[in-house]
């Protein structure tokens, strides 16, 4: 029966499903989920695959009809994708749940054009991604098939979705712009905002440099609009751009805490907001230097500084001056204005505001350059708040040419699955496969609607391999999230990662004599970089981490030293390597837990579109598993810092770390609830200031979990979650 001729009363696996949610003998009904799945693969895929006579055939078809480009597929011999197809088929891939598949056939598969039937399986879609991304290289194909058919690689959804179709959006999961102080570039940026949301991806988007609402215009005074026109400007194009109707385009606008608009910035998601200000779909962040979090713990008065003063007495963007080391400075100058406001008092508002809408995301801007080893000023993020790159700004003339080219920030993201990436015969050769996957779609991608996001792209051939299933691991090996050994066994295994990535691109530099724009000013070529994996141990501490990585070759201090020397010498060719960025939908498809969060339930429920609930078991859930899989709503959220922390040393970029809370929070967990276990903005505050002690480069949602059980502050990030 055709796909659109299916009726939910005539398949019994949306009931077989929904039994998982109903205890019985006091027990989970775990097989129903089996069942289920059994059912979906009988009931909907076989009967409604598309078949062919031949290999040869399928693809021929798929290219008459407009289905695949032609071109990637002749770079190879077609003997070789038939070798390749068998390889696949040898590895009898299966589904290991009804999520898994049910996500992957309705969110993935192509489909013929009338939606009656699926033109490709998983094996189907494997194939294509890893002949696109070898881009010919018949060995390197196979490495990628392997990788993706053992589901210990998972490109982004933009890119999965994407690869080799002929009726296709973009690959590239992300951008990030700012805007300088006058209009042509306001102006631009919303002309390039309009352009990549069209294409695909969430916008970030930094306005710190646009002079405060009143600022005087050309000598008159109280003229300037200040950020927040702006903003409702970006969320009117965000909407309007469609993204060919597949979805709404998305968008984050930053702005430094130091901007004297940052009280009015932070009204416009206020659920009381007046309608000519509020912001409905806009995200919101905030970058935060030092000074303010010493500030806010001196309990002092602060002050906001006007960006066209800054930028006129420092001859620069008012997003590249120091704040931290300027600030005792810019406060005695009395050519910049300044506004006096309390530093506590505005953590509070930002306390509130994170309670009722999960917003504004965090990012420690100077932590974040501290780590930094790239030549150049991080400024801002993207809409999921793990991308962390240099910038440079761009002048525009009045024919919004740019005079001045900058560069702006993409970046393509994939993810490793943890619990499977740890059964691999060679972590080298795997994560060599990956990198290179990433760094095609980098290499390949068409950016030039934008200028300065083209020159950045170019310059740095930047990529974002993440990780996912960290809490699948942890419950799986019966370790509990946030102890010493899941500490231990995070620390490790980034730092495996980072070691096998930087050799995987130093190899890529040392093949094409290429390195990214400016290799020779970073922290890599001087080999600074490397100072810290020289002077301190990083083998694992525990017994249990030991013996989980007794089959994979940890790199020693010699071998870091060497790696030291190739680097110097070759340079490496991808200036930044890793982001952990939200996973949606492919974690379900993995089968695995979403980045390296908690989970929030056991049973995970769904609201599928018109279907209803879909309900999904946690990851290897079982009798032995259960007792380690707590809920992140029941979890010290300074165990998830200590995770990240561990993490985020070994990793160049940032990661997506959302804060999960209670309504009502237990002493238990939090021991300074002795008064009222009503959360307060207190509650927060405390954690900020906690993951800023620990290193913490960014801070995503805050999600509260209501005493009506309830969830505010959720806002699930499809544009840029991969």
């Amino acid at each position: 029966m055709p796909l659109k001729d299916l009726n939910i009363d005539q398949v019994t696996y949306f009931d077989l499903n929904n039994q998982v949610n109903i205890p019985k003998d006091n027990q989970i009904q775990l097989e129903k989920d089996q069942e289920a799945l059994a059912a979906f693969l009988e009931e909907n895929v076989k009967p409604n695959v598309l078949q062919f006579n031949s290999l040869r055939e399928r693809f021929d078809w798929l290219f008459d009809h407009e289905f695949l480009e032609r071109d990637f597929v002749e770079k190879y011999h077609f003997d070789f994708i038939v070798s390749l197809y068998k390889f696949l088929n040898e590895q009898h891939f299966q589904f290991k749940s009804f999520m898994a598949a049910f996500k992957f056939y309705n969110q993935y598969a192509l489909k013929t054009n009338d939606g009656n039937y699926y033109v490709e399986t998983y094996e189907d879609r494997v194939a294509v991604n890893a002949l696109y991304y070898a881009n010919g290289d018949e060995q390197l194909a196979l490495h990628i098939a392997d990788e993706m058919i053992h589901q210990r690689y998972q490109p982004a959804t933009p890119s999965f979705l994407n690869a080799g179709r002929a009726r296709r959006g973009e690959l590239v999961s992300c951008f990030i712009l700012q805007a300088t102080d006058d209009m042509n570039a306001i102006g631009r940026t919303i002309n390039s905002a309009l352009q990549l949301s069209k294409m695909g991806g969430g916008v970030g988007i930094n306005l710190s440099n646009l002079r405060e609402a009143g600022a005087p215009v050309m000598g008159i005074a109280n003229s300037a609009g200040g950020v927040v026109p702006v903003m409702k400007l970006l969320e009117d194009t965000f909407t309007f751009s469609s993204q060919v109707g597949a979805r709404q385009g998305a968008g984050v606008v930053y702005l430094s805490i130091f901007h004297p608009d940052v009280l009015s910035f932070l009204s416009t998601k206020k659920e009381n907001a007046d309608e000519k200000i509020r912001v409905k779909t806009l995200s919101l962040g905030l970058t935060i230097p030092d000074k303010f979090y010493d500030l806010a713990k001196q309990n002092k008065e602060m002050y906001l500084f006007s960006p066209v003063d800054v930028e006129r007495e420092y001859g620069q963007p008012f997003n590249y001056v120091d704040i931290t080391a300027e600030y005792d400075n810019m406060v005695a100058n009395d050519k910049i204005i300044k506004y006096r406001v309390d530093a506590r008092m505005l953590e509070e508002e930002i306390s509130k505001l994170q309670q009722e809408s999960g917003y504004p995301y965090i990012v420690n801007v100077d932590v974040t350059n501290r780590a930094n080893p790239i030549f150049g000023k991080i400024i801002s993020s993207n809409l999921c708040s793990e991308i962390l790159q240099v910038q440079r700004p761009s002048v525009i003339n009045n024919e919004q040419e740019y005079t001045e080219m900058g560069s702006d920030i993409s970046c393509n993201l994939g993810s490793i699955n943890i619990v499977n990436m740890m059964q691999t015969d060679d972590f080298a050769t795997s994560v060599d496969a990956m990198v290179r996957a990433l760094t095609f779609v980098s290499d390949s991608s068409n950016l030039d609607v934008v200028p300065s996001v083209l020159e950045g792209n170019r310059e740095k051939h930047a990529i974002g391999l993440g990780a996912m299933g960290l809490a699948a691991y942890f419950a799986q090996h019966k370790m509990y999230y946030g102890d010493e050994e899941s500490l231990d066994f995070t620390s490790t295994f980034f730092m495996m990662l980072n070691y096998y990535s930087l050799q995987s691109s130093m190899k890529i530099a040392k093949e094409r004599q290429e390195n990214f724009y400016e290799f020779e000013k970073s922290d890599y070529a001087t080999g600074q970089y490397f100072d810290q994996y020289l002077s301190q141990d990083w083998m694992p501490k525990t017994d249990k981490v030991r013996r989980a990585f007794a089959q994979h070759h940890l790199p020693t201090k010699a071998d870091w030293e060497q790696l030291k020397q190739d680097v110097m010498t070759y340079g490496i060719y991808n200036a930044y390597r890793h982001a952990i960025a939200p996973t949606g939908s492919i974690s379900y498809v993995n089968d695995t837990t979403a980045t390296l969060l908690p989970i929030v339930n056991k049973i995970e429920e769904r609201q599928e579109g018109m279907i209803g609930k879909v309900y999904y078991p946690a990851p290897g859930l079982s009798n032995e598993t259960m007792p380690y899989y707590v809920s992140a709503y029941d979890t010290d959220m300074r165990k998830v810092i200590d995770v990240y922390a561990a993490a985020q040393a070994h990793i160049d970029q940032g990661m997506a770390l959302t804060l999960f809370m209670r309504s009502t929070l237990s002493q238990e967990l939090y021991e300074w609830k002795d008064k009222t276990p009503k959360m307060t903005t207190r509650d927060l505050t405390i954690l900020r200031h906690y993951a800023f002690n620990k290193g913490i480069k960014s801070l995503y949602y805050v999600r509260t979990f209501t005493d009506d059980n309830q969830e505010t502050g959720v806002n699930e990030c499809e544009s840029c979650s991969i």
